[in-house]
């Protein structure tokens, strides 16, 4: 796999917080296909020297009401009306591009404006080194996906994996993610490993919840979204000379910060300022110079 080093540098030099300068962005409300995420031209000159934020298109052995069969191509109705298919739809687009744009304003990163969704077969899969898949507490790998999961990430790419809540969630990802490596153990990441402060510094391992469940709990302090999910998990999973391959983000969910920031002025600066933007980018560096 071609992975380009992406020299990252912070605009907000050694502040250490994004609210330095990170105002919330104005919510477009649906208007237009980017819901008010800004656009930007890229250098042509660098048309390949990008960083594209790949979503992963699967398949799931639950329906959103927990119910059993396949929802591949049942209608998924997002949050600004337009559909998507299945949980790995979540969030979509606007987490996705708010990121990116996030990523685009803060580092000297090049992003794409537009990122990808594709499927694990898809050929196209090894031009990305940085995959992102959402809410897998019900997905189903099939055969040739396994087979093209482990040969992607032994190749050098990475692959974060994003909002599932408690044990029956852990557990389904956790034997799907032993099929693609029988013989790995996801490792809990601890507070000190570089990925909490490659960029940032975190003083925690933070738990974002989705927006109705902050709001919810605000004045309780609670976080987590199901009583068996109070710890937030960050787990890796390493290839044979030490280069993490995955990190896998349980009991939070970085997308909802990403996607809802310009709801709820309490909630932007309580999670998307501190904790969703902050942890992403940290993500996304280490996975481009690691």
């Amino acid at each position: 796999m071609k992975k380009t080093l992406l020299a990252i540098t912070l605009i907000l030099g050694v502040a250490g917080t994004v609210g330095w300068v990170l105002a919330q962005r104005y919510d477009g409300g649906g208007r237009g296909d980017r819901g008010g995420a800004p656009q930007w031209q890229q250098d042509q000159e660098f048309a390949e020297d990008v960083f594209t934020f790949v979503r992963i298109r699967y398949n799931s052995g639950y329906d959103e009401y927990g119910q059993g069969g396949y929802d591949f191509d049942r209608p998924r109705r997002g949050r600004r009306g337009g559909f998507g298919s299945g949980r790995w739809a979540t969030d979509y687009p606007d987490s996705d591009l708010n990121l990116s744009f996030r990523l685009q304003q803060l580092t000297s990163m090049e992003v794409d404006p537009q990122g990808r969704v594709l499927e694990l077969t898809d050929p196209r899969l090894f031009d990305y080194p940085f995959i992102y898949i959402v809410e897998p507490g019900g997905l189903r790998f099939s055969g040739p996906e396994v087979q093209a999961l482990r040969r992607y990430l032994l190749n050098g790419g990475f692959l974060m994996v994003d909002d599932f809540w408690g044990e029956q969630e852990w557990w389904n990802f956790y034997n799907q993610i032993k099929r693609v490596f029988p013989d790995r153990e996801p490792v809990e990441l601890p507070l000190d490993h570089p990925i909490f402060h490659a960029v940032f510094d975190l003083k925690e391992k933070p738990q974002i919840p989705s927006i109705d469940h902050a709001l919810n709990g605000r004045y309780e302090g609670r976080t987590w979204e199901r009583p068996d999910a109070q710890t937030p998990h960050y787990k890796a999973l390493y290839d044979d000379r030490g280069r993490m391959m995955a990190i896998i983000c349980h009991n939070t969910d970085l997308g909802d910060g990403w996607e809802r920031e310009g709801e709820n002025e309490w909630y932007f600066h309580e999670f998307s300022e501190k904790k969703a933007y902050p942890l992403g980018i940290n993500i996304v560096f280490y996975a481009m110079t690691h």
